[in-house]
């Protein structure tokens, strides 16, 4: 079981910045892989960014440049820097956990509880 707690969302104004916290119950580099989904109203939950345990990472195109994934291992916490936000950034963000265990390293996933951005323009 791995537990994972968001902080950081906000309101903010177009083109400011907000830094979102994901902090998680055991060491990220046990996790393959972590990243921020968002999902809109109406819409489906989108990947934004996620990074595997060997440090890389995979951007949204529609956040490339203006968002930023990094982790501190001694906190066991993966961030995101968005900076240049825009209204259609407005979702609520949820940090990802993808877990591999067992003979298959069959992936499971955990989720945050998720915390609301909102880009007012």
């Amino acid at each position: 079981q791995v537990q994972l707690v968001e902080s950081g969302g906000g309101l903010v104004q177009a083109g400011g910045s907000l830094r979102l916290s994901c902090a998680a119950s055991i060491s990220i580099f046990s996790i393959n892989a972590m990243g921020w989904y968002r999902q809109a109203p109406g819409k489906q939950r989108e990947l934004v960014v996620d990074i595997t345990s060997g440090g890389i990472s995979n951007y949204a195109d529609s956040v490339k440049g203006r968002f930023t994934i990094s982790r501190d291992g001694a906190k066991n916490t993966v961030y995101l820097q968005m900076n240049s936000l825009k209204p259609e950034d407005t979702a609520v963000y949820y940090c990802n956990a993808d877990v591999r265990s067992g003979p298959f390293y069959r992936r499971r996933d955990y989720w945050g509880q998720g915390t609301q951005v909102t880009v007012s323009s």
